[in-house]
């Protein structure tokens, strides 16, 4: 989620950590650290960003920032079949409850990554200002994170490959014959590929087809694109879905640096509230 999203709907974050070179540094969804174009021109250049889990004492630190002003807390972590950050949430919380007893903290499977998360946080923003409990707010989401529709294509197969998402052999064919895969958060969370699609205008011609279909209500919402630095590009896409999809107004923004690590230069990816995720890969 970028800064004005946050201030928007007044949504705090726990950060992860990125590693190059041996140094650690705060995966910062302001990009402090590492600007967008050195993150990505690393991985331009054949070379690998490792990243680490929340570490629990930054999950103690935002905790218990908000538990001392008598807060309780819902936390939206990424989801589980990607991430540690939903148990590892749970244990830094059973350790502060212990403190606070009369709290509460839910940690949320949102079975999504990325902006797909972030939307399922934007979901508990607007039921915390319908001034809902925590707890009816994480019933709600738990029934509701399938709501949330991405779909996702990389500019060439090399950084998932570098990742393991992706053997290396059918990277290189997959380069070698333009192939575009187009990647989705299926119903248990995990990030799949479900069409491969010859060349990147058709493959960006096709996400916004697809979601275009899995949209409800698109003239009442935001759609939300994130890219990973091909910010002139991203910004035509973006004309070029709103002339397809009549959507209230589009939120053009970058991909993370966790996220970013994985995905490698110039991956887009679109997102919307619509019908449930029904796919299993």
């Amino acid at each position: 989620m970028s800064r004005d999203l946050r201030q928007t709907y007044k949504i705090d974050y726990v950060r992860m950590k990125t590693i190059y070179n041996g140094e650690e540094n705060w995966a910062s969804l302001d990009f402090e650290n590492m600007s967008p174009k050195t993150l990505y021109d690393i991985m331009r250049n054949g070379e690998r960003v490792y990243t680490t889990p929340v570490p629990a004492d930054e999950f103690e630190r935002v905790f218990t920032k908000y538990l001392v002003e008598g807060y309780d807390i819902v936390y939206v972590g990424c989801s589980l079949k990607q991430s540690t950050s939903v148990k590892d949430g749970q244990r830094v919380a059973a350790k502060l409850l212990i403190d606070y007893p009369n709290a509460e903290i839910y940690c949320i499977d949102s079975q999504n990554a990325s902006m797909g998360e972030g939307l399922v946080a934007i979901l508990a923003a607007r039921y915390r200002d319908q001034n809902m409990s925590a707890r009816d707010i994480a019933l709600r989401l738990t029934d509701e994170t399938k709501t949330v529709n991405q779909f996702c294509t990389v500019q060439n197969l090399d950084c998932l490959a570098r990742c393991g998402r992706v053997k290396a052999g059918a990277a290189f064919f997959g380069n070698l014959f333009d192939i575009k895969p187009i990647i989705i958060s299926d119903k248990n969370g995990d990030q799949v590929p479900i069409k491969k699609i010859k060349g990147r205008p058709e493959a960006l011609k096709e996400i916004v087809k697809l979601l275009k279909e899995a949209l409800i209500g698109p003239e009442n919402q935001y759609i939300y694109i994130t890219h990973a630095d091909c910010g002139k590009e991203a910004m035509e896409f973006a004309e070029y879905l709103m002339q397809e999809i009549p959507c209230k107004n589009v939120h053009l923004s970058y991909i993370g640096p966790i996220i970013g690590a994985s995905i490698g230069p110039s991956g887009i990816a679109i997102f919307g509230y619509g019908k449930e995720v029904t796919f299993e890969g």
